[in-house]
């Protein structure tokens, strides 16, 4: 049974039982000056989160109002209407500002026929904040082609909305341009036969340098890591500091653990930064290489270590939902509290996200 056929009938059956509901089955969400009045069953069938804020009886709606800030009127009332008809609207103009609300209320298939018609709307003007849009709420098909339109359409870094979207949103834009640096997958890739480029998607080796792909390593055993190979240790020696830490970072980024550990043995930086002044426990934590993390970590890399932003590796863990980089993080002594230069905590961020374990796990005593 397909997951919308399965929302389907549980919404049927909510209908269902809204007959004998009473007036208790209603709650009003509020948005600004909008009040939309809606069945509580209705909404709990269509949102988990919804389903959770009803079952844990919360004080807005035990009243029978709940406050909805973060969404324009307008925009609640087409989310409202999906819930009853699991039907997407026809609107252009909508979905931009209706894929976050329906990635942050759980409703997937909203959130895919959005993220579609993002992508049949591509144009210059818009390029970069349908990027931002798609990398901050992880819809990987919209992603690759925002990205895939900017490299064909350069003047998108020099238009208005680049430029904003680098002001309001300045990680997702280091993601985006990373995802520009990369080069064209092999026509044997699973990208060259339509998955097009991914953010983890392995590079070309450089000059001197040659990277073993993951799938290619020779098993190791758990209970047994050997030692740094001396000959590559004395290659990565024989490059300058600068090299080493460039290196370092873009390590990180990927998820190399064996090459991390020959730069470490060899000397590298771990508080070498890079773009935006990301060290490479940013961008580790970024995409969740725990192994990396914790290598790192062993390394006396800084777990408080600030951005240009004054993000750190925990409040990129916390965002990004990545749980046992962050849980890696805090064992090491990551300060929870501590505030980005727009005064977000992790908390907030994972909050924003809706990573209920990285939520609890940073209010936790």
């Amino acid at each position: 049974m397909s997951a919308v056929t399965e929302v389907q009938n549980t919404t049927t059956e909510a209908l269902a039982a809204l007959l004998d509901g009473g007036d208790g089955s209603l709650v009003t969400l509020v948005a600004g000056e909008t009040r939309v009045a809606a069945h509580r069953a209705v909404l709990a069938a269509a949102s988990p989160v919804f389903a959770a804020m009803f079952a844990h009886d919360m004080l807005e709606a035990s009243c029978g109002q709940v406050s909805i800030d973060d969404v324009e009127g307008p925009v609640l009332r087409l989310l409202v209407a999906y819930t009853y008809t699991l039907q997407a609207p026809q609107l252009p103009d909508t979905a931009a500002q209706l894929l976050p609300a329906a990635d942050k209320y759980g409703l997937s298939g909203l959130k895919a026929a959005c993220e579609r018609q993002l992508i049949s709307q591509l144009a210059v003007e818009t390029a970069a904040a349908t990027a931002v849009t798609a990398v901050r709420h992880s819809c990987p098909d919209a992603t690759r082609a925002a990205v895939a339109f900017i490299k064909d359409h350069l003047q998108v870094m020099a238009t208005r909305g680049w430029v904003d979207a680098v002001l309001e949103y300045p990680q997702e834009v280091i993601e985006v341009s990373t995802m520009l640096g990369e080069p064209p997958a092999e026509a044997s890739s699973p990208a060259a036969t339509g998955g097009g480029p991914t953010p983890n998607s392995d590079r070309q080796p450089r000059s001197g340098h040659s990277r073993t792909p993951a799938a290619a390593a020779p098993p190791t055993s758990a209970r047994h890591t050997p030692p740094p190979d001396d000959a590559a240790v004395s290659r990565f020696r024989s490059l300058s500091d600068a090299e080493r830490g460039r290196r370092l970072i873009e390590a990180a980024e990927e998820g190399a653990v064996e090459e991390v550990r020959l730069l470490l043995a060899a000397g590298a930086d771990v508080a070498a930064r890079g773009v935006g002044r990301w060290t490479a426990l940013h961008w580790a934590a970024r995409r969740g290489h725990a192994a990396v993390v914790r290598l790192l970590l062993s390394a006396a890399s800084d777990p408080n270590a600030r951005d240009r932003w004054g993000w750190t590796p925990l409040h990129v863990a916390a965002r990004n939902g990545h749980a046992e980089a962050a849980a890696a993080l805090l064992q090491a002594g990551a300060d929870r509290g501590v505030w980005t230069n727009d005064g977000r905590t992790p908390l907030d961020l994972a909050r924003l996200g809706n990573h209920q374990e990285i939520v609890e796990m940073l209010t936790e005593r």
